[in-house]
């Protein structure tokens, strides 16, 4: 019998929005892109696939169907607050691919406010310092896990 996998937040958020197109989505969302068509020119996705993406996102709260038409009824499609939450998410991983995979070519670039090019990092919000791999230790809360897999004692 094969052993449960470590039960994991990363793993359980994986499951909603780790699926083909699913992280596709939400960018296009965030970008401003909402109707079902535009999502669909702009993250390459058969209909089919998208139909199922979307409807899974919505399901999971974390996008919700608007309707802009009555006649025909028609939808789009808006971040919810939880979406909303993911916004980071998206940033950090659009910044790796610029580092590790665009570096001389980066296909899109996000102003901030104070007019620079976003350099987004990820910071502890009780005191604001870097939450980088050396600042970080773990403490395993799952019953019967450990830091490096199942305790077996």
């Amino acid at each position: 019998m094969k052993a449960a996998p470590r039960p994991c937040s990363i793993a359980d958020t994986l499951s909603l929005v780790g699926e083909k197109y699913a992280l596709l989505v939400l960018r296009e969302v965030s970008l401003g892109v909402h109707r079902f068509d535009r999502i669909a020119r702009n993250t390459g996705a058969p209909r089919d696939i998208l139909t199922a993406r979307l409807k899974r996102l919505v399901e999971a709260g974390i996008l919700e169907r608007v309707p802009y038409s009555e006649r025909p009824q028609r939808f789009e499609y808006r971040a919810t607050p939880a979406g909303e939450e993911l916004q980071p998410v998206l940033l950090t991983l659009m910044a790796w691919g610029d580092r590790h995979l665009n570096e001389n070519d980066r296909p899109v670039v996000l102003e901030h406010d104070c007019g620079e090019i976003l350099s987004p990092r990820v910071v502890c919000a009780h005191c604001g310092g870097e939450a980088d791999r050396p600042s970080l230790r773990a403490h395993v809360r799952a019953p019967g896990w450990t830091t490096s897999g199942p305790d077996e004692a």
